[in-house]
């Protein structure tokens, strides 16, 4: 169990730098993904900066995710579980639409412009807080991956194994701390695991100390 977003960061830092994993450039996802980018930013002495994806809830529960759109329009769905459900095209075009512009007001929140830093060419290290469904995860990746980044890896600290399964299709490498057996939430895997405010968040990507109460 990790003690708190930070500590995994560490943790995680810890394992990248170890197994000589390169980067140019060290990605979060906002919010909770920012205090365990950071410590990870430090370890591999890049540049941290943030990627944005809103998920896609289907249409009579918002919570199960049938997929994820990023602040660019980058979309990546759930295919079975859309035929699954029998969701139509037109649901899935009007939800794409709301929250890729949702994933582009996050963005400008976070940057002046919104847009992705230039990532031609570059190493990318995607973060998150853990994945369970990895939607949210799996539409970022997509997006560094058309932003012609040249390697693409995803750092965790803990997953579903068959969501880590899935992810590693979409990134060069998936590097995770923990894929238990019996994963059940990202949050059963933190002694701590409150929310993360917009202003705290901020916070670690200007790699200042987060606010205290």
């Amino acid at each position: 169990m990790f003690e708190n977003r930070t500590e995994a960061g560490e943790r995680l830092g810890a394992r990248l730098a170890e197994t000589d994993v390169d980067a140019d450039l060290v990605l979060g996802i906002p919010r909770g993904a920012l205090p365990v980018a950071r410590p990870v930013a430090d370890a591999l002495d890049v540049p941290l900066d943030i990627v944005v994806a809103s998920k896609i809830g289907a249409p009579t529960n918002p919570e199960l995710a049938i997929g994820s759109v990023a602040s660019d329009g980058s979309l990546w769905l759930n295919d079975d579980l859309v035929e699954r459900l029998g969701i139509d095209d037109d649901y899935v075009e009007e939800r794409r639409d709301l929250e890729a512009e949702a994933a582009r007001q996050k963005a400008d929140q976070y940057r002046e412009d919104g847009r992705l830093p230039e990532l031609s060419g570059k190493r990318v290290v995607v973060v998150d807080d853990g994945v369970a469904t990895g939607a949210t995860a799996m539409a970022c990746l997509r997006q560094v991956r058309e932003a012609d980044a040249s390697r693409v890896v995803l750092a965790i600290p803990v997953g579903s194994p068959d969501s880590v399964r899935q992810l590693e299709s979409e990134a060069d490498e998936v590097v995770a701390l923990r894929t238990p057996q019996d994963f059940r939430a990202v949050g059963q895997y933190y002694r701590d695991f409150g929310q993360v405010s917009d202003a705290e968040a901020m916070t670690y990507l200007e790699g200042g100390e987060p606010p205290r109460e």
